[in-house]
């Protein structure tokens, strides 16, 4: 199936895609890495969106090391670890601050709920929001409110509250009942409608989705701050504010999907913090580990917790892996390895750097348009400008141009399905916050040539 040394065995694996080949990855080093052909890629992406501090950290590879010799698994009924309540209480003091109606000794105490990936923490999420209106009395409030144009998991739970029409297609008799609104994404404005004259419209659509549910029937609303991999989308001013407010006033917990934000990626340790936003749950995972162990993490805020606490008593609900102290041990290495190296302020100067030098493609006509915040950029590609129109998705763009890029050395995350629907390319660029400005002139510059490349095949 793969071109390389080791052929046979990779005939074993059950593919993402039969309908791909892939090189078989041996080694990672900064923002590198190498195949077992020795080919060398700039990994521009971060996997996906997961590699914080850069590949091949040793002293994150010893952490884990120390940790499996000392103790490699304790079933967290039986056992909290060290290593747990470090990480917990390095997170708990990174967990948004509410500033209205508090003074600094009312502060919340958040808790965290450790999962093996992002998935996990989002069905761990909305089970912990059932468990706090159970806890309150008020078991009728099990609706969960989501976007449309969103991504949150691909366990079914956590696809239900998923608007990604692409991923969701196969699975859709299968899906516990959600209610979805409109996305908040401004280049392709679901309502046709343009900001500020919009006056966020996208955001009190959900108040008029609570009223139609029943608003002693709202649990929760669940939202990535900023959208990853669906459109890349970055919320207008304003919009995640109102959003709180509407949760407030109908009593809906506000759950904030961080999985692919946190943790630094957006020049903020949380993306919440841009918009001074406090959410009563924050779902988050890959940068926790930058990809050297599995793991996610849930953060709960006071507010929910004591309820459960003082309630039910208990959640029933884990896992075998949570908390395992291998993964745990990789996430606090990593955390004090940003820490001391002021990596969170380095993404966002990184990131303004990358954003300026991503400008150079606005030239080309099928580039529609470019956003993000610090190292979570997206371009998004189309077949007529004015009109913004999309390629047809029998042409595969962004997939396309992910094979001339990788061909040339560097990997980005592509996507199909940027419009809502299924046509739209769009590819993330989510490099480890470690990348130097010239690997981004390279980035840059193969970019430019993939797409005159693909350009000119298609036209054939």
């Amino acid at each position: 199936m793969t071109e390389g040394k080791n052929t046979l065995h990779a005939e074993a694996i059950f593919p993402r895609s039969f309908r791909k080949q892939y090189p078989c990855a041996v080694r990672g080093e900064g923002v590198w890495l190498w195949d077992e052909t020795g080919k060398k890629y700039l990994d521009a992406c971060g996997g996906a969106a997961v590699v914080t501090i850069g590949h091949g950290v040793g002293e994150v590879v010893e952490a884990i090391a120390q940790q499996a010799r000392e103790l490699s698994y304790a079933h967290t009924s039986q056992f909290h670890t060290r290593v747990a309540e470090e990480l917990a209480a390095y997170l708990t003091a990174k967990f948004p601050r509410a500033r209205r109606e508090r003074t600094p000794a009312l502060q919340d105490s958040a808790r965290v709920f450790f999962t093996s990936g992002g998935s996990e923490a989002t069905e761990t999420a909305i089970k912990i929001a059932r468990q706090y209106w159970l806890s309150r009395g008020e078991p009728q409030r099990s609706v969960m409110f989501s976007r449309w144009h969103s991504y949150h998991g691909a366990t079914l739970g956590a696809l239900a509250v998923s608007g990604n029409r692409r991923r969701r297609e196969a699975y859709g008799p299968l899906l516990p009942s959600a209610k979805l609104i409109s996305a908040c994404f401004c280049y392709r404005c679901p309502l046709h409608l343009e900001f500020p004259s919009c006056e966020l419209a996208c955001a009190h659509e959900l108040e008029r989705a609570i009223a139609e549910t029943g608003a002693g029937k709202a649990a929760a609303f669940i939202c990535e701050p900023m959208v990853g991999a669906t459109s890349g989308a970055v919320p207008p001013e304003g919009y995640l504010r109102t959003v709180r407010e509407i949760c407030d006033r109908h009593g809906l917990l506000f759950i904030a999907d961080e999985v692919m934000t946190g943790a630094g990626r957006t020049g903020k340790y949380f993306a919440v913090e841009h918009w001074g936003v406090v959410p009563d749950i924050i779902v988050a995972g890959k940068g926790l580990s930058s990809g050297y162990a599995p793991l996610g993490a849930v953060l709960v805020s006071e507010k929910v917790w004591r309820t459960i606490a003082e309630g039910r008593g208990s959640l029933d609900h884990g896992f075998t892996y949570q908390g395992h102290p291998p993964s745990v041990a990789a996430g606090l290495a990593v955390q004090r390895y940003i820490e001391k190296h002021n990596l969170v302020e380095q993404a966002r100067a990184r990131g303004e750097q990358l954003a300026a030098r991503l400008e150079r493609l606005r030239k080309i006509p099928e580039v529609g348009d470019i956003r993000g915040k610090g190292l979570l950029q997206t371009v998004e590609f189309v077949s007529d400008w004015p009109s913004r129109a999309p390629f047809p998705v029998e042409i595969g763009f962004s997939e396309r141009l992910f094979e001339r890029l990788r061909e040339r050395g560097v990997l980005v995350y592509p996507m199909q399905g940027t419009t809502g629907d299924f046509s739209g390319d769009h590819i993330l660029i989510a490099p480890p916050f470690t990348i130097a400005e010239s690997e981004m002139d390279f980035l840059v510059d193969q970019l430019v040539a993939a797409v005159a490349e693909l350009k000119a095949e298609i036209r054939k």
